[in-house]
């Protein structure tokens, strides 16, 4: 992983990183899924998704994210948020926001409460 900073505090956040932390949180409660996420593309709009756990098909909530964005058009990636009770990003998470946002995409994991737990790029 690079670039992990200690900051873990979500008001050190700018209003737009806030927010997609924010509806990343809203998107697992409201679901009930292990995971929420949000991205946020090149023209600052957010796609929020959960965990897909179909038999058929598995997507973490930020695969489903960015595919979302990809799916409408996006170009690029700002940001990435994802919301669990797992202690770092997965690889594949990463790398689906590396291959739309590039490397140096900053990715947020939160926990459950809301709280930054790691602040990581894509890379």
């Amino acid at each position: 992983m690079t670039d992990s900073s200690d900051s873990t505090d979500t008001a050190a956040l700018d209003a737009e990183d806030r927010k997609i932390v924010t509806l990343a949180r809203s998107a697992r409660a409201r679901n009930g899924v292990a995971e929420g996420a949000a991205v946020r593309d090149e023209t600052g709009r957010t796609y929020v998704a959960g965990t897909v756990a179909l038999e058929s098909l598995k997507l973490s909530a930020l695969q489903t994210a960015v595919a979302m964005a990809v799916a409408s058009g996006a170009t690029s990636l700002e940001a990435a948020a994802v919301v669990s009770a797992a202690e770092t990003p997965a690889d594949e998470d990463r790398a689906a926001v590396r291959d739309l946002g590039g490397p140096e995409t900053p990715v947020f994991l939160a926990g459950p409460d809301g709280t930054l737990r790691l602040r990581v790029t894509a890379g």
